[in-house]
């Protein structure tokens, strides 16, 4: 089975690789909280990942051996996570007295009733969330699916690298780890309350709804910080690398708010407003509590603002470092401008204290 669940008792960096970089963080833990301890980005060449796919392990090995190296990090064990539109999860029943073995062996052998997959084509793990409701001889478990090509080219990268591949996690599941870590950001939040994170990646938008802090409910959508880029190409005849770096320090013409990005953040409030009626539309809610906006969009100036208007619902910009105390060999200023892409990154490296 793969340890998309499993228990780890080591120090485990949290690697975050998306279609447009490999983002790289340590933890630590003291009495007075978390403590970052490493951190780094390494950007990915052009297709090299695309749609949560690694087309080329190789490439992605080596901004792996970059980005460890840029760090400094002395860790030698990771944890990745895979889309969560490549994984298969569903809540079954088993009986509450099988141990852990026994457990195993019945969700391999019952798995294809559960599964459109070929079962030698998927690696599986379970979770036991709790007791049945009103049978106390009944656990409920979370079986988790995916195909194991999705798997192994994250494993082969990662091993290529140097560094041991300790655990594989699914994306959502890090992103409501970390959204532990920014519940004090938001007024009056409790058990009751419905949040929507917002992942706008550069490529892919991801819609994670939180009730009582578990996730309910996911979608993904093509869209993301990529569009500008390319815009701001097309427009000012730059290349795509220039355009990036134009995007992110400024020296545009003076037409570009007005004609470029004022337009691209119009379009990242309707891709946020569409993905909540779909929400909308399969659920009994008719509205969220609080939006909170992660990936690299999120930090683009006057965003959240343009959201809470919008939508009428209270908008942060997600920092789970606010809190935290930093290494002297880390960028704080860096950190924090990256900090709302890190949510997945910061997700996988808290596994280290489960």
């Amino acid at each position: 089975m793969l340890s998309l669940f499993g228990k780890k008792r080591v120090s485990i960096l949290g690697l975050d690789i998306s279609s447009t970089s490999v983002k790289l963080l340590e933890l630590s833990q003291t009495n007075e909280g978390y403590r970052v301890e490493s951190y780094a980005v390494v950007p990915l060449p052009v297709n090299a990942v695309t749609e949560n796919n690694i087309n080329d392990v190789d490439v992605v090995a080596n901004a792996l051996v970059g980005v460890v190296e840029k760090s400094k990090t002395k860790a030698k064990h990771g944890a990745v996570a895979v889309a969560g539109s490549a994984v298969i999860t569903k809540l079954i029943e088993m009986p509450g007295d099988l141990n852990e073995e026994q457990m195993e062996l019945q969700v391999s052998n019952d798995a294809e009733q559960y599964i459109p997959f070929q079962i030698e084509d998927v690696a599986l793990d379970f979770e036991v969330q709790g007791l049945v409701d009103g049978k106390d001889d009944r656990v409920e478990v979370l079986l988790a699916a995916c195909r194991r090509e999705n798997i192994d080219s994250r494993v082969a990268a990662l091993t290529i690298s140097g560094i041991n591949p300790k655990v594989v996690d699914i994306e959502a599941y890090a992103m409501e780890r970390a959204f532990q870590l920014i519940t004090g950001q938001l007024d009056g939040l409790d058990e009751s309350s419905t949040v929507a994170i917002i992942d706008v990646g550069a490529r892919v938008t991801t819609l994670s709804v939180l009730l009582g802090g578990q996730t309910v409910y996911s979608r993904e959508q093509l869209f993301g910080g990529q569009q500008l880029t390319e815009e701001i190409q097309r427009r000012y005849g730059l290349s795509l690398e220039e355009a990036g770096v134009a995007k992110k320090q400024g020296g545009l013409p003076d037409d570009y708010e007005h004609e470029v990005l004022a337009p691209f953040l119009d379009a990242v409030v309707q891709q946020i407003t569409r993905s909540l009626q779909f929400y909308f539309s399969s659920s009994e809610h008719e509205e969220v509590d609080h939006v909170v906006l992660a990936g690299g969009v999120a930090s683009m100036a006057g965003l959240a603002d343009l959201v809470r208007d919008r939508l009428g619902t209270p908008c942060v910009v997600a920092n789970p470092f606010a809190h935290m105390t930093v290494a002297s060999r880390v960028n704080a200023m860096a950190l924090s401008n990256d900090a709302p892409a890190l949510m997945i990154a910061c997700g996988l490296a808290m596994r280290s204290f489960d």
